[in-house]
């Protein structure tokens, strides 16, 4: 799983060709080009149109949900849970204490947000953690879809400011501070369903609905959260997409890095048309033997991964700026996931590829320039 972070608000037109394009047009324009990134004739089909629809409608349901204008008094509608301040307080210190220890470059970023922003993140975060924990955590040989039916009570007691525990109760505090809705948080539970039900997808298609839900849903969650740049004119429709597409390009370099690991688990996060373009079967992974057909195959999925992170940049610039320096270090991290793959010489079989603590703290200093500029008219 992979946390990733984005925005919110306003309408925008864009210019492609010499013709005004709608936000609408440019973002299925952008995302046919990403899904059919790779350069090779005939090679990775991609995503079906109906693909690309159904992704479509349920980031225009989550903009529509997550806005300030659904409150007739312009509040978010909430229960409060019946806590003194000191307790959330301290269930918000908890949180912190969490990503700091698991996320500690992340947590570095959000330490120039807003004290508000701050808690929110730091909230989210730990709610994802556990919710990806329940899966692939030390209790995993407990999981159950009982007990997913039970964590999907809890997210809605959440909301109803009924929180179960410490870590519940931050984040019921925090949707009441923002404009937050349970369906990217019940998406990312379905996630974990399908991980129980399903370790091998046929196509890019079905792998791309898994990484929407186990990690695209993370941005579309931290949208109202982190907040658009008062001086954007990009609709929030196209910002919550370049969310998407973060979440998407971390999760996909999740995967390539972790395919060795998966593998002992009897797990296999490619899809299985495009190894079969490449003469590769599940038995090359779990030989976990590196060919040159790998390294062929390897080439191909990191030049879709980059391709989102390539659709994430513009969305990154058009976050408050406060906001932006946590959401750029993580892209620039996780492109160098990629780049320490192909240093491996595309041996993540029996390698796990990983900066080193060197370049992390050389990245910050980038990433924070590049959270200076500002943001553009339209997205490319």
């Amino acid at each position: 799983m992979c946390i990733t972070l984005s925005l919110s608000s306003k309408p925008c037109i864009g210019v492609c060709n010499g013709r005004l394009q709608s936000p609408k047009s440019m973002v299925t324009t952008a995302r046919t080009e990403v899904i059919t990134a790779p350069k090779r004739p005939n090679t990775f089909p991609g995503l079906t149109k109906q693909g690309i629809s159904d992704i479509d409608l349920r980031v225009q349901e989550v903009v529509r949900r997550q806005s300030w204008t659904n409150s007739l008094d312009g509040e978010v509608n909430c229960r409060k849970p019946p806590f003194e301040t000191m307790f959330i307080d301290d269930a918000y210190d908890k949180c912190r204490n969490i990503c700091a220890e698991y996320a500690k470059t992340f947590y570095l970023g959000t330490l120039l947000m807003t004290k508000e922003r701050q808690k929110a993140i730091w909230a989210i975060y730990v709610w994802c953690r556990r919710t990806d924990e329940l899966v692939d955590g030390p209790n995993a040989e407990y999981m159950s879809p009982a007990v997913l039916e039970r964590w999907e009570e809890r997210l809605q007691d959440i909301f109803e400011g009924r929180p179960y525990d410490m870590l519940d109760a931050a984040l019921s505090d925090t949707v009441c501070n923002f404009p937050l809705d349970t369906k990217p948080f019940r998406d990312m539970i379905e996630g974990m369903r399908m991980d129980t039900r399903k370790s091998r997808y046929e196509s890019f298609q079905e792998l791309y609905l898994y990484c929407y839900y186990v990690a695209g849903t993370v941005g579309l969650m931290s949208v109202p959260v982190m907040g658009i740049a008062p001086e954007s004119f990009v609709s929030a429709y196209t910002i919550y997409n370049a969310a998407l597409y973060l979440g998407i390009g971390n999760q996909l370099t999740n995967i390539l890095r972790d395919v060795g690991e998966d593998a002992l688990r009897g797990r296999v996060y490619l899809p299985q048309d495009e190894l079969a373009q490449f003469g590769l079967t599940d038995k090359d992974v779990f030989s976990r033997k590196v060919t040159d057909a790998w390294r062929d195959f390897m080439k191909e999925q990191i030049i879709r991964a980059r391709s989102f992170f390539n659709l994430a940049e513009e969305g990154a610039s058009q976050l408050d700026k406060d906001s932006r320096w946590p959401v750029w270090s993580s892209l620039m991290l996780y492109r160098k996931i990629l780049d320490a793959i192909e240093d491996n010489d595309y041996d993540n079989l029996t390698k796990r590829a990983y900066v080193g603590r060197t370049k992390k703290l050389l990245t910050l200093p980038l990433a924070y320039t590049r959270a200076l500029s500002k943001p553009s008219l339209y997205l490319r």
